[in-house]
């Protein structure tokens, strides 16, 4: 049975951190990349950050680089997203995804978590 299982999402005040995790299983863990996915009330599922299984290719929206960090521990088949400096855009429901190739596009992703609310209040 394939799992993804986010943590981690909460409130948070702006300037604030939090860390996301998301424990892959079954063959979600199986797939080149992991990617962090949100969307906000009334828009479009937006690509935030991804990571491959191997070689820890890492790549980030322009809305967030400098201020999250993708990273995996690959012994224990969890990906994470250290989010810094939050600001209230960046408030969303959070998904954690994996693909069987390295790119943004949702569509490349089959497995998918439930998602993971963030409210960064100003």
């Amino acid at each position: 049975q394939v799992q993804l299982v986010e943590s981690g999402g909460g409130l948070v005040q702006a300037g604030g951190s939090l860390r996301l995790s998301c424990a892959a299983s079954g063959r979600a863990f199986n797939r080149n990349t992991m990617g962090w996915f949100r969307q906000a009330p009334g828009k479009e599922r937006e690509f935030v950050a991804r990571i491959t299984w191997s070689g820890g290719y890492t790549n980030y929206a322009d809305s967030v680089k400098g201020r999250f960090t993708i990273s995996r521990d690959s012994a224990k088949n969890t990906v994470y997203l250290q989010m810094n400096s939050l600001k209230p855009e960046d408030t969303a429901v959070y998904y954690c995804a994996a693909g069987p190739r390295n790119n943004p596009y949702p569509g490349n992703y089959d497995y998918w978590g439930q998602g993971t609310q963030v409210t960064v209040s100003s």
